[in-house]
């Protein structure tokens, strides 16, 4: 799952982001409206975090162009008012959750895998093809029994293969999905870590490299 944070309190975006990337998640962090409207043209997100009371650019107008837009990625958004008249507001200017701080940290994750769902085609909650199993939720992996221990991106990546179903999935889809801005598109990132993978998934291998298309299950 790939989130963005747009929150003008640096110490608490980093603070989120960092939370929510030991979830497994691939974050980005912005701390203005502005930045924000640029980062979502770019990258395909399933979830937008969004504090409403940004200065300059406000939530409720980033919130209205990401729809305008025709965004698909689901809007969360925060505010430190947590009225109803505020929480039905954000919510008719297209806003999918409503979370009013401060907050849980635990109800923060459940709610944007909750909207993370959405974002995404219909799937079981627990991913399985053959002897492999992987559920989400749990953040638990398994081959014919023998529990697998992942790496959050090699998490990440599995759960991207299962989820294509059978279908081809390229190294820059990947690198998108289940990376940051932080990561280096010229990089082997993507490369090494499928290779990891395949070592852990143990034999025979699972993995199959597709000549100048990518990778599939």
């Amino acid at each position: 799952m790939r989130v963005l944070v747009v929150e003008d309190h640096e110490e608490l975006a980093e603070t989120v982001a960092g939370g929510l990337r030991r979830e497994g998640m691939a974050v980005d962090v912005v701390l203005d409206g502005a930045t924000a409207l640029e980062r979502a043209e770019i990258n395909a997100y399933d979830v937008v975090v969004l504090d409403r009371d940004l200065p300059g650019l406000h939530g409720d107008r980033v919130c209205r162009a990401l729809v305008a837009a025709g965004s698909r990625a689901r809007v969360l958004m925060l505010t430190a008012s947590g009225t109803v008249a505020d929480r039905v507001a954000g919510l008719r200017i297209g806003a999918d959750d409503y979370l009013p701080k401060p907050f849980a940290f635990t109800e923060l994750v459940a709610r944007i895998r909750a909207l993370g769902r959405r974002a995404q085609p219909a799937l079981p909650p627990v991913l399985v093809r053959g002897e492999l199993r992987l559920d989400p939720a749990r953040r638990t992996a398994s081959r014919a029994g023998r529990r697998l221990t992942l790496t959050p991106k090699e998490f990440a990546v599995l759960e991207l293969l299962l989820a294509a179903q059978g279908a081809v999935v390229s190294a820059e889809q990947l690198l998108e999905r289940a990376w940051d801005d932080a990561a280096d598109p010229f990089s082997q990132t993507v490369k090494v870590t499928v290779s990891r993978l395949r070592r852990k998934l143990g034999e025979p291998p699972l993995i199959e490299t597709v000549e100048r298309a990518g990778y599939r299950l």
